[in-house]
């Protein structure tokens, strides 16, 4: 199947997600679940969310995939926080070649963050870690800006 088609299908199954009848957090698990299982390049797959106190910084969600110690991100520190402080997509196609990288596991080889955004606001982000060096094309992308406009309606 062609990615784009796959992505389209799997995009109508998250918007089903997102209506069902689970709270906010079981619907944003359940998203991380289906991510990690349909994709086969979506090795680790989380919710981060700005932090309301007024501080710049993000706090773990939902997430699918191995236990991480990094529970809490300033904004600007590893890919993560850089892409809160930017509210920019950030594509690393090779985590080895990146100087700001906080390391949630050897086995990760890429990483792509995509902020939520609310109000113009960004609220949040969805992280996809990957054990493949290079696997994030421009369908992904798009894809997972898609996903996060849909969250975006739970916020």
């Amino acid at each position: 199947m062609n990615k784009a088609v796959e992505f389209d299908s799997l995009l109508k199954k998250i918007e089903k997600i997102i209506c069902d009848s689970q709270t906010k957090n079981e619907k944003l698990k359940s998203i991380c679940k289906f991510l990690k299982n349909n994709v086969d390049h979506y090795d680790w797959v989380g919710f981060y969310f700005v932090n309301d106190t007024g501080k710049k910084e993000l706090f773990l969600g939902p997430f699918e995939g191995e236990p991480t110690e990094h529970v809490k991100i300033k904004f600007g520190d590893g890919i993560c926080g850089q892409a809160a402080e930017t509210k920019e997509i950030f594509v690393v196609q090779d985590v080895t070649k990146e100087t700001n990288y906080l390391s949630c596991s050897p086995k990760v080889k890429s990483e792509m963050v995509v902020p939520i955004f609310k109000g113009g606001e960004i609220v949040g982000e969805l992280d996809i870690d990957s054990h493949k060096i290079e696997p994030f094309t421009q369908k992904d992308e798009n894809f997972l800006k898609n996903v996060c406009d849909l969250v975006s309606k739970l916020m």
